[in-house]
């Protein structure tokens, strides 16, 4: 795929509402039921707009950072151009490098990818910028998942089946915790009404609703981006997500995922996002990553990843050709 331009979309109530910090406490009436925030009616939003989160910066410290919370200017750089060759080196094999080649400037909106105050990791928590270990547990679940074949399309990942965004570690844009991806911007958008917040992200065209001061639906009810409900703690948004699908994965994450994020207004064109992750099935602890998105004016399109997505298709007909081919051979 080329001409990567990828979003998330965040409505508001009314878009046109410009951020006044001074009316930002009176965003959070305690609310009768749930002693949360709820924003009374008309309010501007504090994350309402369209915003650009993509950053080059890692989840993760990589090797030999381990100590450095910051790149020099000229480590940055060099971090940037080689951006490519590290994408193509996490590649499953060699026929994906093969023709996986629109991951560099070619195709890829490199001029939008930055690193977040040249910081060397998103995770602020743990200090060290690193996952916390995987269990032994999880471990086994991720070795136990079904291994990719060209036998069987659901060995495929999702974001190549067009069902999730699941990038890189496996991280994904839509279904949270938000993993930035290093090839496809990631563009937000929020759209707010009294009950409702709706993220909206461009790729794959997902469209997440958090029920503002509700509960959380039955832990039987499983979905892709998780249930999601949502309160003001003062001008802050939080959003608490829990009841994900065990195939969802994100970050090799299982059913147990608790997910709570915080959109900040910082000014009026930056807010701060900002995720703590649980998961006792998966971590020994819990984790928190934060980086700044960027108010944008553009539109974000449509992504029709399943309607055009012919690559399933071709990779099941190439196998079934090569093996017709070898049995012609013997």
């Amino acid at each position: 795929m080329s001409g990567y331009i990828r979003g998330f979309r965040l409505i508001v109530y009314d878009p046109d509402a410009s951020f006044n910090p001074r009316l930002a406490g009176d965003y959070a009436p305690r609310h009768a039921s749930t002693g949360r925030g709820a924003a009374p009616a008309h309010s501007p939003s504090t994350a309402g707009g369209v915003w650009n989160g993509a950053t080059l910066t890692p989840l993760e410290r990589p090797a030999g950072f381990e100590r450095r919370a910051a790149f020099t200017p000229e480590e940055a750089a060099e971090f940037k151009r080689t951006t490519s060759d590290r994408i193509r080196s996490r590649l499953p094999s060699d026929a994906d490098r093969l023709t996986q080649v629109d991951i560099d400037e070619t195709y890829v909106e490199t001029e939008v990818f930055t690193l977040d105050r040249l910081r060397t990791s998103l995770i602020v928590d743990p200090p060290h910028g690193r996952l916390p270990d995987l269990l032994p547990e999880a471990r086994a679940r991720v070795t136990a998942r079904p291994k990719r074949s060209f036998e069987d399309p659901e060995t495929f990942g999702l974001a190549e089946r067009c069902l999730l965004g699941n990038f890189g570690a496996g991280g994904s844009l839509a279904s949270p915790p938000l993993m930035p991806s290093e090839v496809i911007p990631g563009y937000y958008e929020i759209v707010q009404t009294d009950a409702h917040v709706m993220i909206f992200t461009e790729w794959i065209h997902d469209a997440r609703i958090v029920r503002m001061n509700s509960t959380h639906l039955s832990p039987a009810i499983r979905q892709w981006l998780g249930d999601s409900i949502g309160f003001y703690e003062g001008s802050t948004l939080v959003v608490d997500t829990t009841n994900f699908r065990g195939d969802t994965h994100n970050l090799n994450s299982g059913e147990r995922l608790h997910v709570v994020e915080r959109f900040a207004r910082v000014d009026p064109k930056t807010m701060r996002y900002r995720v703590t992750v649980t998961d006792p099935d998966t971590w020994a602890t819990p984790w928190t990553a934060e980086w700044l998105f960027k108010a944008i004016d553009a539109k974000i399109y449509g992504i029709e990843c399943h309607e055009g997505n012919y690559a399933i298709e071709h990779f099941l007909r190439g196998a079934r050709f090569e093996e017709r081919e070898r049995s012609r051979q013997r």
